[in-house]
C-alpha cells in the first residue's frame, strides 16, 4: 500500500492534517507502522485508537519460547504478536490511517521490511524499563529515511522521565518529536498520530523534490 493514496487528486505533501486541503472529495489511505520492544504496548495503542474491530496475530508465550523471549521488565505479560496488528482510524475527513502493528522480537524481524514499505511514517512505543529494545526500531527508521515519533508509554508505578531525557538516552535527532502517552488512551493515541502526520509532512517540506 502506498503511503498516500487517493482515488482522484493526490492530498497535499505539506500542512497538518487540520488543513482544509485535507477535507473534502475522497478519501486520503496513510499507512502507518507502530513498533517497539518487546511488551512496549503496540498491540494496545492499535487497539485503543482503531475505528474498526482490530485484527491481531497473538499467540501465549510458551516454555519453549522464554529462552528466546527477555520478559524481564514485563514478567506478567502472557501473549506475544507473531505477525501484526491491524487498525483503521479516520484521523479528519477525507485522511483515513492504517495502522500496522510490528512484532517486538527479533525473530520476527523480516517482517518489518515488508511492513514499512509505502509507510508515510511510524510510531514507535518506548518501555522506560527497558529503552534499550527501542534502538533497533530507532535504527531501522532512521537508515531508512522513515519519519517516527517516539511515544513514551507511561506504565504504571514506573519511574517518569522527561521528552528531554528520553531524547538524550536514545541519542535521538532533535528533529524527532519524544512524547509521553497512556497507549490505553484513546484521546494520547489519536495525539500521537497528528503529531506523526504534521512531522511527516514537515519533513515532505524540507525534503528537496528530486527532477
Amino acid at each position: 500500500m502506498d503511503s498516500v493514496r487517493s482515488d482522484h487528486h493526490p492530498r497535499p505533501a505539506g500542512g497538518s492534517p487540520n488543513d482544509p486541503r485535507w477535507r473534502g472529495g475522497p478519501a486520503a489511505a496513510v499507512k502507518i507502522l507502530v513498533a517497539g520492544g518487546f511488551g512496549a504496548g503496540k498491540t494496545t495503542l492499535v487497539g485503543s485508537v482503531s475505528e474498526i474491530r482490530p485484527l491481531r496475530t497473538e499467540e501465549e508465550l510458551s516454555e519453549l519460547g522464554r529462552p528466546l523471549d527477555d520478559t524481564s521488565g514485563v514478567e506478567t505479560k502472557r501473549t506475544t504478536t507473531v505477525a501484526m496488528d491491524f487498525g483503521r482510524i479516520d484521523l479528519r475527513p477525507g485522511l483515513a490511517l492504517y495502522l500496522f502493528g510490528t512484532p517486538g522480537q527479533d525473530r520476527f524481524w523480516f517482517v518489518w521490511d515488508e511492513l514499512a514499505r509505502g509507510a508515510l511514517g511510524a510510531l514507535v512505543l518506548a518501555d522506560t524499563r527497558r529503552l534499550a529494545d527501542c534502538f533497533p526500531s530507532v535504527d531501522f527508521f532512521e537508515q531508512r529515511g522513515i519519519p517516527f515519533v517516539v511515544a513514551v508509554n507511561c506504565f504504571e508505578g514506573t519511574d517518569r522521565f522527561s521528552p528531554d531525557e528520553v531524547r538524550d538516552a536514545l541519542d535521538l535527532d532533535p528533529g524527532v518529536p519524544v512524547l509521553l502517552c497512556d497507549a490505553r488512551l484513546r484521546e494520547d493515541g489519536k495525539d500521537l498520530l497528528v503529531a506523526l502526520v504534521e512531522h511527516a509532512a514537515a519533513r515532505r517540506q524540507r525534503t528537496p523534490v528530486r527532477t
